[in-house]
């Protein structure tokens, strides 16, 4: 299993969203089929047939929990699966 199928399977099955890698969230949004534009310390990220808009922000080397929070929802919401 790779990286990140691991942090996918973390972040499906809520295991501590304060401990998840601000650049390993990112990597898996664009594994996810995710565009990304950076202006400072926004991330934004956007994919096309996916209504919002996710912008995230580094807290140290991690995630924002609400963050993680939000793409776990779209994950769901939208059926998301990683592609290889």
């Amino acid at each position: 299993m790779s990286r990140h199928e691991k942090l996918y399977q973390h972040i499906l099955f809520r295991q501590s969203d304060a401990n998840v890698p601000f650049e390993g969230l990112c990597a898996l949004m664009l594994r996810l089929g995710f565009n990304r534009r950076v202006r400072g310390d926004h991330h934004v990220f956007w994919r096309e047939g996916v209504v919002e808009i996710v912008n995230l922000q580094p807290k140290g080397a991690s995630a924002k929990p609400y963050q993680v929070k939000q793409v776990r929802e779209l994950i769901l919401r939208y059926g998301l699966r990683l592609e290889k």
